[in-house]
């Protein structure tokens, strides 16, 4: 799955103030141009503070349609791959959603926004612990949230309707796929271009 180049701006004019209601409608826009066009899952982002999950060091940059840099040499993932991706999921209200990276918790958010219930799992402590912080600033009452290893999945929670991997993998998830639900589906990035999804256990392309 490549991240593509955003389109021109097509909201801001000469003249206009680049408040961040323009910047968040401007990213929005760009969303559906590149065929995010769920909208329940572009409601999920525009009702989500991106600014909130960004460090300080790059808070103008908060609704750029952009990858940007977080702790632990991780990222907080472009918006379009997060739409993309959400999308793909198919998400329906009453699902049980496992989440493998955590990282900010940024897409944990959009998730929960969907799904009845969002189990996330983080390797990195320190990432784990701010994670955690934003979600109780932002009042999120259905996020289960474990630290390990997310290779392993969460077998004692499993079967889940739905599974979301954030980083790329070299191969199938085979321990993650035991983990669905027959009817369920799993995205995730495979190998270093190329996005995947399972749906019913087999993969298949997302795109």
């Amino acid at each position: 799955m490549m991240a593509k180049a955003p389109p021109e701006d097509p909201v801001a004019k000469d003249g206009e103030s680049d408040s961040p209601e323009t910047r968040l409608a401007r990213l929005i826009l760009s969303l559906r141009s590149q065929g995010v066009g769920d909208p329940a899952v572009l409601n999920a982002i525009e009702t989500t503070p991106r600014d909130l999950f960004t460090p300080d060091l790059f808070q103008e940059r908060a609704w750029e349609d952009q990858a940007l840099p977080i702790a632990c040499g991780q990222t907080i993932s472009q918006p379009f791959i997060v739409g993309l991706m959400t999308q793909a999921l198919s998400v329906e209200k009453r699902d049980r959603i496992l989440e493998i990276g955590t990282g900010s918790g940024y897409q944990t958010t959009i998730l929960s926004k969907l799904a009845r219930l969002v189990y996330t799992v983080e390797r990195y402590r320190t990432l784990m612990a701010e994670a955690e912080q934003r979600f109780k600033t932002l009042g999120l009452t259905n996020v289960i949230t474990r630290f390990g290893d997310g290779g392993l999945g969460w077998p004692e929670q499993a079967p889940f309707d739905r599974i979301l991997v954030t980083a790329a993998a070299p191969e199938e998830p085979k321990a993650l796929l035991s983990q669905l639900k027959p009817t369920g589906v799993l995205v995730a990035p495979i190998g270093r271009l190329q996005g995947r999804c399972a749906d019913g256990g087999a993969l298949r392309a997302a795109a």
